[in-house]
């Protein structure tokens, strides 16, 4: 099979496309044939050799967590049933999903309902989950205003539906005319464009006398300075994830002190806290997601590459010239 492997950490030209054997199921495990596999930013981080939530693999690898498409092997102890059935599975911190084909055990595969198509489907297992766990520290309703940074991107656009659905006002914060456009197509009330200097008072002008009460932010630095200062009293600043911030930059944008004074809460979500509220359990998560996008309240922004480009996809991730779930097409 072609799959892409890493041989040395460093730059995304060290992913290479090359001719590796096929694996082989275990006891207890399936052979997906891929039709998707789905690119994470901790994968550039991992390529990268830096230490992250993600313990570095010994070299030479194949990368990827995710995965969709169908089995075609089965190892023993696993239920023939699952023999031709179209899947989708998250690999957990076992790589091996950029490939045409890839391992994992039984017990993580999900079936993937009709209306559904592959692609779609690793941004559920992945970013859909994880979606729906930040969505565990938040109330949402008619009364709520919502701030989403990035909400261009891949758990940016379902935090917009899903608010969206709520009855809440949403305002999306995206870099550039045409993703400011993606983020009004997904239901933003208010979608502006954070390179401009003056974004922060077109938000406020557009609000009127309201203040946002939940900021849902995976950006940090200076947007998120401005992003905050767009909370009430009382407003929820939840934390997933940090891509704009710098060296020496606070996690919370606010000192303690600061936040006790406006009365606004700073919590970062994602890893322990959010598995802790979901009972210890990501399939839970998992779930929750593929219930929403087969009922059609969730749709997954995908942009794909093909295999052989991942080096060219693990670039526009990192330079954030991506639109929603990077996926790549063996």
């Amino acid at each position: 099979m072609h799959a892409i492997q890493l041989h040395t950490f460093g730059p995304a030209e060290n992913l290479r496309y090359e001719k590796v054997p096929d694996p082989k199921p275990g006891p207890g495990q399936v052979r997906i044939a891929v039709a998707a596999a789905g690119v994470h930013i901790i994968d550039t981080t991992i390529r990268s050799g830096a230490h992250g939530p993600v313990p570095l693999p010994e070299l030479p690898t194949v990368p990827g967590r995710e995965v969709a498409g169908i089995v075609d092997q089965i190892g023993a102890d696993v239920d023939t049933a699952w023999l031709g059935k179209q899947v989708v599975a998250h690999l957990g911190n076992a790589p091996g999903g950029y490939a045409e084909l890839a391992v994992t055990e039984a017990a993580r595969l999900q079936e993937i309902p009709d209306n559904i198509d592959p692609a779609a489907a690793v941004a559920v297992i992945g970013t859909g989950r994880t979606t729906m766990g930040i969505l565990q520290f938040a109330e949402l309703g008619p009364d709520s205003v919502a701030v989403v940074t990035a909400a261009a991107g891949g758990i940016g656009t379902l935090l917009v539906q899903y608010a969206r659905n709520t009855g809440a006002t949403v305002v999306g914060l995206a870099g550039g005319p045409a993703k400011v456009e993606l983020v009004q197509h997904n239901g933003a009330h208010i979608a502006v464009d954070y390179t401009q200097s003056d974004w922060v008072e077109q938000v406020r002008a557009q609000l009127g006398d309201r203040s946002a009460t939940i900021l849902f932010d995976s950006v940090g630095g200076e947007i998120t300075r401005a992003a905050v200062n767009l909370l009430g009293k009382g407003g929820q600043h939840l934390v997933y994830g940090w891509s704009g911030r710098k060296p020496g930059d606070q996690p919370f944008a606010l000192s303690e002190e600061e936040l006790a004074e406006r009365g606004i809460t700073s919590q970062l979500v994602i890893g322990p806290p959010m598995l802790q509220r979901a009972g210890g359990n990501v399939r839970v998560l998992e779930d929750r997601a593929l219930a929403e996008a087969a009922a059609g309240r969730l749709r997954p922004a995908v942009q794909r590459f093909a295999l052989a480009d991942a080096a060219t996809a693990h670039h526009a991730l990192q330079t954030r010239a991506t639109v929603g779930k990077v996926v790549l097409i063996p």
